[in-house]
């Protein structure tokens, strides 16, 4: 039985990142993958790379892609700071060897990873799917909790896989069923019931870096084929919002949201 640790949007953040392993670390995980947003926004790119850089795999964000290519539809601060982290990685002080290890890497996060489990029936659907995104844009659609109105998205992105999603992207944790429902990780209690391999459900897992459901804390999920279980981390806000302030080129005001988990 594998257990998995799924990270998403880590967002530069390593105080968050490393409170997050260190409880990975107490929860008896067979690997650990990422769904993407290494970067962006926070003021250690290079060593949060670093780190997902020994993860069993990490799915292609969209502040990981901009961080190759232009940035599109991104506010202000969130262009200023992806520039930002772009030359960190491109020219980090260690020397060009290691800058090129980490933007080879970036270059070689695939959008979508999908797998199978056993038990979920024969087909050309995946079993199991994880993305950045959404199933039918897996780098850059959005799927909000007020998405479940929305009949005719939601039905044609539970039409793409057969069992489980993961996803990130919105930074707010929950899981969407197939009848539209939106489920909170405060209402999941000791863990979501997942080992009816017919139901369909999208799980978003949260963001180690930047929570935005109210919960300053760090959110990340462990899977395990009869349910998946949100964990809430708390980290040294402080510490990332002291680096934040001491860049000139990011805004404090994404040091001074991760307060509030907005």
């Amino acid at each position: 039985m594998t257990r998995t640790a799924i990270l998403s949007d880590i967002h530069g953040n390593l105080s968050a990142l490393e409170a997050v392993l260190a409880d990975v670390e107490s929860q008896n995980v067979d690997r650990i993958v990422c769904l993407g947003d290494v970067i962006g926004y926070g003021p250690q790119p290079c060593e949060c790379l670093d780190q997902v850089m020994n993860f069993e795999f990490c799915i292609l964000g969209n502040h990981d892609s901009s961080a190759l290519f232009d940035p599109e539809g991104f506010n202000v601060a969130a262009e200023q700071a992806i520039f930002w982290t772009r030359a960190q990685v491109e020219c980090g002080p260690e020397g060009p060897e290691v800058s090129l290890k980490r933007m080879n890497y970036l270059c070689r996060m695939p959008r979508i990873v999908e797998e199978a489990v056993p038990g979920s029936g024969d087909g050309e659907l995946p079993s199991l799917m994880f993305v950045h995104g959404s199933p039918r844009g897996p780098t850059n659609e959005y799927v909000f909790p007020e998405d479940t109105q929305n009949v005719k998205k939601m039905e044609k992105l539970f039409s793409l896989f057969r069992h489980l999603c993961f996803q990130g992207h919105t930074h707010v944790p929950g899981v969407f069923t197939s009848d539209l429902r939106f489920v909170r990780p405060t209402d999941t209690g000791a863990g979501y019931d997942i080992s009816d391999r017919n139901q369909r459900l999208m799980i978003n897992v949260g963001s180690v870096g930047q929570p935005r459901d109210g919960d300053p804390r760090s959110c990340y999920v462990i899977h395990d084929p009869e349910k998946i279980v949100y964990r809430r981390v708390e980290y040294d806000i402080e510490q990332t919002v002291k680096l934040i302030e001491a860049e000139p080129e990011l805004d404090n005001l994404l040091g001074y949201r991760l307060r509030e988990g907005r």
